[in-house]
């Protein structure tokens, strides 16, 4: 019998919002609130397949150099998120740099990790989140080794990326914990989420060699 693998935590980057909504004929700010429901459903599979962490990109501090109407959308978007995530049995915490105002203040009570409705799954979301602003903190005198340092320091190394909307980077998603990840494109825009994205981007991380440099 073959052995399937599993990743033990895979980061979602939910792009293409933007561009799904210009090509419905509506404003770039309308695209996020129909990402909402994907990333409940994509929650849901993770947990159905025993993925242990799983972290969601919700936005970064560049982001927020976007038109004031974009940002609004997106703030309130992963409010939204985080408190349909919180309904469902997770331990949860929100990530990112709480000190600007781009920051929404409706989600500094989820910056403490939390287990929510029985605890589960391990979700990290990243809400106005910096990679400088995650290694910041990092002075070599300190005896604490880089990875406790982090602000990000609470979640694990990635096994599994995987990115919608057609475009092949990290947008500076942890790069401490994505060193050795696995990095999946799907062409579809996130609004367009499809189970089947999800199961094949499964399927073809069974078939790669993971050595983790050895």
């Amino acid at each position: 019998m073959c052995t399937i693998r599993i990743p033990n935590h895979i980061g979602i980057i939910p792009d293409g919002n933007r561009r799904w909504a210009v090509g419905q004929g509506l404003g770039k700010e309308k695209g996020y609130e129909y990402g909402l429901e994907p990333g409940l459903q994509l929650l849901r599979q993770a947990k159905a397949y025993g993925i242990n962490e799983i972290t969601y990109y919700g936005f970064t501090v560049d982001n927020c150099k976007r038109p004031q109407i974009q940002q609004k959308a997106f703030q309130e978007a992963c409010v939204r998120a985080v408190q349909m995530i919180s309904k469902e049995g997770t331990s949860l915490e929100v990530v990112g740099n709480t000190k600007t105002e781009c920051f929404p203040k409706e989600l500094l009570p989820y910056t403490k990790r939390t287990d929510i409705a029985g605890g589960g799954i391990k979700v990290n979301f990243l809400v106005n989140y910096g990679w400088e602003w995650d290694l910041s903190d990092i002075e070599s005198a300190r005896k604490l080794s880089m990875i406790e340092q982090l602000h990000s320091r609470d979640i694990s190394r990635i096994d599994l990326i995987i990115r919608w909307g057609n475009t092949r980077r990290l947008s500076g998603f942890l790069p401490v914990q994505s060193v050795y990840s696995d990095f999946y494109v799907v062409d579809e825009m996130w609004p367009d989420f499809k189970i089947k994205h999800f199961k094949d981007a499964m399927e073809w991380y069974n078939r790669q060699d993971i050595t983790l440099g050895g």
